[in-house]
């Protein structure tokens, strides 16, 4: 029989002993060729073989997180697996008696009591100390990160690194600290620093750090020693070369928890995310809190915009990127985007791709056609975040206003909590983003309206041959379907 001696390296790597063609199978199980690497030039210069390859056989090492399928491959294949728990075990789930919540949470000033799912999630994470929580938009992440980071606080002298996607996010999850414990002795600006855009990074004496990943990816490997915690928040962005190698060099947190609300189907995706925070814990989905009223309840218009003949014969031999730029740039299309805008009731926000050639040009349409008294805003990656906060803050105090905002900043992490209607202005076919998107306007506003989500699809197919974003819009119509989410599709001659 076979033998692998496993021991863990640090907080982020194990190293596996065996034979050299236990070596080459370890390699090939924990190997996957990345989306998209046929149109990659390392590939096609034949550099590279497309594949990413999780277990190391120069180093002998794997990820800590992927323990869970280490013993699945052993267990398969028969092979025994011996324990050297030196630096201690690498499977170190814990019970727990107890889970520390007894301080007094908040929200908007009011007393809260965390949902039974929330509970669950938070122990499941203390527990198996390495994790990926599934969990969609506005089930209440940011208030089981703060659980975590407090219950983390109060059983170690070690310091909690949170690492986010955006400077939004690091403003929007330092004030949510600081509602959850507004009656509580705990002070977030004192325990708390922020870091990014030329923020101190350095002689900081406070034990949470949150902070961008653009901000730190270049430390060296001692500025990350501090940390015994480390928590990824909308872990799905952490692909990145530049990312892995921050979880890379957390080597001494041992507590270690990604927060999601999706994840994006693909297997080496999951896996590296698993590798560098742990295994999947499914928290609830959004059909489940629709459900029991946790959430809004979401109507999906999908509209067919039908173009005329000649349109589609000239141009359904168009490249992607040919067509884009004809879509959003017809002016009909952006009247019609603009109109179904104006006519809302309630808080809009419209997504779009392109800043010049789209959301500028959409804005101009909609400060035209407005009334006077009708707020309008307007967000892009050039808008700083003190004005995306103020934004957010005014919009949820607004019953009737329109935000123009581009998908990069707006369909991740920004909660708006009286969001009525959103509008698709540019065709996507992620999973991650249409889901984040959708998002944003699932958080319950005070007056319990529904979610109107409009999705806007081009129809510009000639004879039998489909144009791109006719079919992307056919992915985003079967994530509907797989969330379980009712939609209806209308066709309109534009």
């Amino acid at each position: 029989m076979e033998s692998l001696i496993i021991s863990k390296v640090n907080e982020t790597f194990l190293h596996i002993e065996c034979e050299p063609s236990v070596e080459r199978e370890l390699s090939e199980h924990f190997c996957f060729f990345v989306p998209g690497y046929k149109f990659m030039p390392a590939y096609r210069n034949r550099m590279w073989d497309g594949k990413i390859r999780l277990f190391d056989q120069r180093k002998k090492s794997l990820y800590t997180g992927l323990f869970k399928y280490l013993k699945e491959f052993c267990e398969l294949r028969n092979y025994h697996i011996i324990i050297d728990d030196k630096n201690g075990n690498p499977d170190p789930y814990e019970e727990y008696d107890r889970i520390i919540t007894d301080w007094p949470l908040t929200a908007g000033g009011k007393e809260i009591i965390p949902r039974d799912y929330q509970l669950e999630a938070l122990q499941h994470a203390l527990e198996h100390k390495k994790s990926l929580l599934l969990s969609p938009t506005a089930s209440g992440k940011s208030l089981v990160i703060y659980m975590a980071i407090r219950s983390f606080l109060e059983a170690n002298d070690s310091n909690v690194l949170l690492i986010v996607p955006t400077t939004s996010l690091v403003e929007q999850m330092y004030a949510d600290f600081g509602d959850y414990s507004q009656t509580d002795t705990w002070n977030h600006e004192e325990e708390c620093h922020r870091i990014y855009s030329g923020r101190e990074k350095y002689n900081i004496n406070k034990r949470v750090i949150i902070t961008t990943w653009q901000s730190i990816y270049k430390e060296k490997l001692d500025w990350f020693e501090d940390y015994g915690m480390v928590v990824g928040d909308e872990a799905h962005q952490f692909k990145a070369k530049s990312l892995t190698s921050i979880l890379e060099k957390c080597v001494n947190a041992e507590l270690r928890i990604g927060t999601t609300g999706t994840l994006d189907g693909t297997q080496t995706h999951q896996l590296v995310l698993e590798g560098l925070f742990g295994p999947v814990y499914k928290v609830t989905t959004s059909k489940e809190l629709m459900d029991r009223g946790s959430l809004s309840q979401l109507d999906i218009s999908v509209l067919v915009l039908k173009y005329d003949n000649n349109l589609c014969k000239a141009h359904i031999k168009n490249s992607y990127q040919q067509e884009l730029d004809f879509i959003v740039g017809y002016e009909p299309r952006n009247n019609f985007i603009s109109n179904l805008a104006r006519d809302q009731k309630g808080n809009t926000l419209v997504l779009f791709n392109y800043v010049e050639k789209h959301g500028k040009p959409l804005h101009r349409l909609l400060e035209k056609k407005l009334e006077k008294d009708r707020k309008l805003f307007y967000v892009s990656g050039e808008t700083d975040v003190d004005t995306r906060e103020s934004v957010r803050e005014i919009t949820e105090r607004e019953k009737n206003a329109i935000i123009v905002a581009s998908i990069g900043t707006f369909s991740t992490g920004i909660n708006i909590r009286n969001l009525h209607n959103i509008i698709f202005a540019s065709p996507s076919k992620s999973q991650i983003r249409v889901l984040q998107s959708i998002g944003r306007g699932l958080r319950k506003s005070d007056d319990g309206r529904e979610t109107k989500l409009y999705d806007i699809a081009d129809d510009l197919h000639w004879k039998a041959k489909k144009n791109y974003t006719l079919q992307h819009a056919a992915e985003r119509i079967k994530i509907y379907s797989k969330e379980k989410f009712k939609y209806k599709l209308y066709d309109i001659n534009i």
